[in-house]
């Protein structure tokens, strides 16, 4: 199993730690640039490098080649076909991957999708399901084409608990995000020894099914003193709004409102007997603080 891992964040991170875990380590990893970070402006690598370059000895990992390449140009081609790779695996990687690229391995590229597709394609499926008040989702894995999350499935699984459904209406963006990472990376470690064997047919998605998602911005998490009030007082679809922006757009792009002209960021809440209550808070120059 000769294959090339894309991605770059957590969620590439969780998905290619749980490969390794299972035995199946890749023959490279792209993944994005290093990057200055916080007001020092660290130089910070990927969170899918980190994992790899902290392997000591002589393990799976220390035998990853890291390609960390700005524009996924010919050079790049070039070092990828002398890599004869089988299959690719992509999670989470920001760079668009042009048709000259995705048509290197032999079986083509497996894209892992946060959503049950072709519902919620884009940039955000795990915090739209939250904002959306989506009753489920799950991961999807599907050979990927030029056009976004589009291409045939080859296994679908939505998230659940020993107990059942997962508990959509009470979960944060960080939960859902780390339990979506950790299915697909179960799903793929099961699917991948029948994928190399040729014992799955990708079905196409439902066209006509397709919802699209949106990257988030600073506007999207504030919510107005009126709105928060109306919240407080039991109004039904301002309490849902809210709460589900509080557990949506946490950490980022973060939520908040004004108050006494100052930006007060909304961290944590509840809704308690229809009404929203908050938990956790941050003034503007102070630290985050608990609600009485």
């Amino acid at each position: 199993m000769n294959y090339i891992f894309f991605g770059s964040p957590r969620f590439a991170e969780i998905i290619l730690q749980k490969l390794l875990d299972a035995g199946f380590p890749p023959a490279a990893l792209v993944c994005n640039p290093d990057q200055p970070v916080g007001r020092k402006k660290i130089l910070t690598a990927p969170a899918t490098k980190e994992l790899v370059t902290k392997a000591e000895g002589t393990g799976p990992e220390a035998k990853i080649q890291i390609l960390q390449p700005e524009k996924l140009d010919a050079e790049l081609v070039e070092t990828l076909k002398s890599l004869r790779p089988d299959f690719f695996v992509v999670a989470a990687y920001a760079k668009i991957i042009p048709k000259a690229v995705l048509e290197i391995p032999r079986l083509g590229a497996i894209g892992v999708h946060p959503s049950l597709l072709p519902k919620l394609r884009g940039a955000s499926p795990i915090q739209s399901a939250i904002l959306n008040g989506e009753k489920e989702t799950g991961v999807t894995l599907y050979l990927m084409d030029e056009k976004m999350d589009h291409g045939p499935m080859l296994a679908t699984r939505t998230l659940g608990t020993a107990n059942g459904p997962w508990p959509m209406a009470k979960t944060a963006y960080p939960e859902l995000h780390d339990a979506l990472a950790n299915l697909g990376a179960e799903l793929l470690a099961e699917i991948l020894p029948e994928f190399m064997e040729g014992k799955i047919t990708p079905q196409p998605q439902d066209e006509a099914q397709a919802t699209f998602t949106r990257k988030f911005t600073t506007q999207d998490g504030f919510i107005s003193p009126e709105d928060l009030e109306a919240a407080a007082r039991g109004d039904a679809e301002k309490t849902a709004m809210a709460d589900r922006r509080i557990r949506g757009l946490n950490p980022d792009p973060g939520v908040w409102t004004i108050r006494d002209g100052k930006r007060i960021k909304l961290l944590e809440a509840e809704v308690t007997n229809g009404t929203l209550r908050l938990r956790k808070i941050q003034k503007e120059g102070e630290k985050p603080k608990e609600v009485k």
